[in-house]
């Protein structure tokens, strides 16, 4: 530790810190618009500069390292001088357009321009002008001649996005912040290049001149859509969402914002949105009071109980833990165990047990200090953006970081290792590392292997390195018809390397619907086959699209077409609920409700309500208690979410291993890999048009084939090819994919123009259109 003198106070800090961070441990406010806690350090704003008894001149606080008996004064006049001689710079070529700037009312030009600034200008020349630049549909470059130069943005963008999208080219007064020759930023947490902005410069598009920021009540919130659980802020104007921003919560997600959780607000309010319930007549829908929805959907399935046909219910991993829980309440309380929320599950030995459940098994905070992670069937930046930017940190400074998928991903990272075969391959490949692990020790492998690959034995040897590490199962892992068995392997992997075991989770409450026992009980029926091959005649859906939803769009729509009831929750009125519903119940979205997600880590985060339900929407808990008084259930008297939440465990248990079963397997020729898109992944980012518009979003439905296929088929990109299993098909773009394993079709699930297709991991044709 490193002693010095600060405006006459002693402070300790470790070496090599800065002045501005003596500054920050004794709560001394040091003016600067360049430095952030999250960034690198660029001194390029000059606003920092502090006195520094000794040093001829002022000195930047930011990038001036402490030494023994140092003695700075922050406020001293030499200091404010200087200080405001540089605000007198920033502010010669700033236009005056604070009256109609969204920043206005929280920027920090403006904040510091009252302390440090003239009263007048002494510039009287020509102010420079900056052109505007499109840079895509979420951030807005239309005043870039308010930008100051702090380079926040373009740090960003190296250092936590891991790409650089913007720079500074030029010098002096003709240099400006832009795009590489007229690219769009399409990183997915470019949001946050908003927040950094210290003027007015970087805007939200999808917010632009909507209110001012005084006009905007906040609320504390919790994303509903990956496993991290972002804590929100959510400004509110006139009960409508104008703005979501992160609240900062360092255990969680520091302060950043994935794009998704920072614009899917878009469809809180889009057209779709179902604010009266709904019944269908004759095969034609009318809208009706809630004592007749409730009314009709309890007589349909006790008619469907009466006459001796099987009740089941789907919930969505993104309801609250409130909502899972009445659901699968109600439905065991009509003698049903078909309770299910693993809908794009393909593998029915994959349960965790009462009371347990599949998570990450270690803490979010503790990503950012992995020496070594060994990440098995998922694309990491896109699924999971936050858990990422903590795995790049963490890479950057020297983490080893592997991979298996059938797909070689850029992740925006150093990446030691990507193992790349065809799903049909992944166990085999697996074994392989379990034997190349034992190699020599005297330890029997959990499974036999006739030869191990020099790749395997590379991973294997990566895996030894280091202290800290974890062996992490994506979104495609865990819907791998073999998911039970590949992470039984990953645990014995684990166990060996002195690793953690986790799931990386493909919903904000994927644990939490886990823990209420949203899963088969003795005797019930899985998703997979109540939207298969074991239909049930009366279900209850709880926030599910049942195509985009679900593993196999074509079995789901057979299922449910034969069904006699089928009573839908949902926030949103979609095609296939209004094709195979009977009854359409409005359940209000997070915002509208109050509630509990259980993130990855297994911490539950309530939330309350922020804006009163659209229309007649209610909280789902609600319409599932008052449904089941209406069914003449008892125990259903809940006069609140807190009671609700007061009735379960959620005191997080890991799940057990099963035993190591691995199956042979022939290759299918072309397999399907189906991921769900960033801005598929739920109801609210599908109907947010800001999202679609990205290049993410426009690009998911296209077909991508390995290099191999491309030259069979004679395809250059761009070309339409028809895509089959089944029954069904579709005609979509192609791309080459030189990083895709060969004999994999990549085509994406959860979107429309894919629905018509089959399951995952299945047979898939391909011909040019």
């Amino acid at each position: 530790m490193v002693e010095i003198e600060l405006d006459g106070q002693k402070v300790a800090v470790p070496e090599g810190s800065m002045v501005m961070h003596a500054a920050e441990k004794v709560g001394t406010y040091v003016p600067h618009f360049c430095y952030h806690k999250k960034l690198s350090i660029a001194a390029s704003c000059r606003m920092c500069l502090v006195e520094v008894e000794k040093a001829p001149k002022p000195l930047p606080a930011c990038a001036t390292p402490v030494t023994p008996g140092m003695v700075v004064r922050t406020r001293s006049e030499k200091a404010v001088k200087a200080q405001q001689g540089v605000m007198e710079f920033l502010l010669i070529n700033h236009p005056l357009d604070c009256p109609i700037c969204d920043q206005g009312g929280e920027c920090q030009l403006q904040d510091l321009a009252v302390g440090y600034g003239g009263s007048k200008s002494r510039y009287a020349e020509e102010k420079r002008v900056v052109f505007h630049k499109n840079v895509g549909p979420l951030i807005s470059m239309e005043e870039m001649s308010r930008c100051i130069h702090c380079t926040r943005c373009v740090r960003f963008g190296q250092e936590v996005a891991g790409v650089m999208e913007l720079g500074m080219p030029n010098r002096g007064e003709h240099a400006e912040i832009t795009t590489f020759v007229g690219r769009s930023v399409d990183s997915e947490l470019s949001g946050n290049m908003i927040d950094l902005c210290p003027v007015g410069a970087l805007t939200s598009k999808p917010f632009r001149y909507s209110a001012r920021t005084w006009e905007l009540a906040r609320r504390k919130s919790v994303s509903p859509h990956d496993s991290t659980g972002a804590n929100l802020i959510v400004q509110i104007k006139n009960n409508r969402v104008m703005r979501v921003v992160p609240h900062e919560n360092e255990a969680v997600n520091e302060c950043w914002l994935a794009d998704r959780d920072r614009f899917s607000y878009e469809g809180l309010n889009a057209d779709s949105r179902l604010t009266r319930p709904m019944i269908k007549r004759d095969g034609a829908w009318q809208q009706v009071e809630w004592a007749v929805a409730l009314d009709y959907a309890a007589k349909g399935l006790q008619g469907v109980k009466q006459q001796g046909g099987a009740l089941a219910t789907l919930v969505s991993p993104h309801v609250t833990v409130e909502e899972a829980a009445l659901s699968a309440q109600l439905m065991r309380a009509l003698g049903s165990e078909h309770i299910d929320s693993a809908l794009r599950q393909q593998d029915d030995a994959l349960r965790a047990g009462a009371g347990r459940a599949f998570q990450l098994g270690r803490s979010i905070a503790s990503l950012s200090h992995l020496d070594t992670v060994f990440v098995i069937g998922s694309n990491l930046r896109k699924e999971h953006p936050l858990f990422a930017q903590r795995i790049r940190q963490t890479a950057r400074h020297g983490a080893a970081v592997l991979s298996l998928h059938a797909v070689a991903d850029d992740w925006a990272m150093p990446v030691h290792q990507h193992a790349t075969c065809a799903p049909d391959r992944w166990l085999s490949f697996m074994a392989e590392v379990a034997s190349a692990l034992v190699l020599g020790q005297g330890i029997a492998a959990p499974v036999p292997v006739a030869q191990v690959s020099d790749e395997a034995l590379r991973l294997a040897q990566a895996l030894r390195q280091g202290q800290e590490k974890a062996v992490l199962l994506g979104n495609t892992a865990m819907e791998h018809p073999q998911a039970s068995q590949l992470y039984a392997l990953a645990a014995w992997i684990a166990a060996q390397v002195g690793a953690t075991v986790g799931v990386l989770g493909q919903a904000a409450n994927a644990v939490g619907v886990q823990l209420v026992g949203a899963t088969p009980g003795a005797g019930g029926r899985s998703a997979r086959a109540l939207l298969g091959e074991a239909p049930a005649q009366g279900v209850l859906m709880v926030g599910v699209d049942p195509l985009l939803d679900s593993a196999n769009p074509q079995a789901a729509h057979a299922a449910l077409a034969q069904a006699d009831m089928v009573v839908a929750l949902s926030s949103h009125r979609t095609d296939s609920l209004l094709d195979l519903a009977d009854v359409l119940l409005p359940m209000a979205p997070f915002t509208e409700t109050s509630g509990t997600f259980v993130n990855a880590e297994g911490l539950a985060q309530s939330f309350v309500g922020v804006v009163p339900p659209l229309g007649e929407t209610r909280p789902g808990w609600k319409v599932l208690r008052v449904l089941a008084n209406h069914l003449g259930l008892p125990g259903f008297d809940y006069e609140s979410s807190e009671s609700v939440r007061a009735s379960v465990n959620l005191n997080a248990q890991s799940a057990e291993v099963a035993a190591l079963q691995i199956p042979s397997t022939e290759p299918a020729g072309l397999v399907r890999l189906n991921e769900l898109p960033i801005y598929a992944a739920d109801m609210l980012v599908r109907e947010a048009p800001s999202l679609q518009a990205t290049r993410d979003g426009r690009q998911a439905s296209g077909v991508q084939i390995s290099r191999s296929l491309a030259l069979q088929l004679q395809l250059t990109d761009g070309d339409l090819v028809r895509v089959s299993q089944g029954q069904g098909h579709a005609v979509l773009p192609v791309q080459c994919n030189a990083n895709l394993a060969d004999g994999v079709v990549r085509v994406a699930g959860g979107l429309t123009q894919t629905v018509s297709l089959g399951a995952g991991f299945a047979a898939i044709t391909v011909e040019k259109a």
